[in-house]
C-alpha cells in the first residue's frame, strides 16, 4: 500500500493561542500587509482546510501570528486503499480477459424483401 499525503490545518488553534477568537480579527492585520480579503474569505480560511493558499497570505499569517509553518500545517500520511481489478458481470473474469467473448455479435440481415 502506498501512503497518501494529507495535512491538518491548525490556523484556528494558533489564533486561539494568540488570543484571537474571532475570524474577523485577522482582517486588519492582513490589510496592514497589503492583503484584502472579505470576512467570508477569512472565515473559510480559518474554519475550513484550504486546498490552495497564496504564499503571500501564508507568509502574512506566519508574520501576524508569529509562528512557523509547522505550527499551521501538520503533514500526515494515510494508508491508501488497494485497488481491486474490476470483474466482468458474467463468468467472473476480469475486464481485460476475454473481452471478445463478452461483446455482442453484429446482426446480419439477409434476404430482405422490399
Amino acid at each position: 500500500m502506498a501512503a497518501k499525503l494529507d495535512y491538518h490545518w491548525h490556523l484556528r488553534k494558533v489564533m486561539a493561542d494568540r488570543g484571537m477568537f474571532s475570524t474577523t480579527d485577522l482582517i486588519p492585520p492582513l490589510e496592514e500587509r497589503g492583503i484584502t480579503l472579505s470576512s467570508s474569505q477569512v472565515y473559510r480560511l480559518v474554519v475550513e482546510r484550504p486546498e490552495r493558499l497564496s504564499l503571500k497570505i501564508l507568509i502574512a499569517l506566519l508574520d501576524i501570528l508569529d509562528c512557523t509553518m509547522d505550527d499551521l500545517i501538520e503533514p500526515i500520511a494515510t494508508a491508501a486503499a488497494a485497488k481491486k481489478p474490476k470483474k466482468a458481470a458474467a463468468g467472473g473474469t476480469s475486464v481485460t480477459e476475454g473481452v471478445g467473448e463478452l461483446r455482442p455479435r453484429r446482426a446480419r440481415i439477409t434476404g430482405v424483401d422490399r
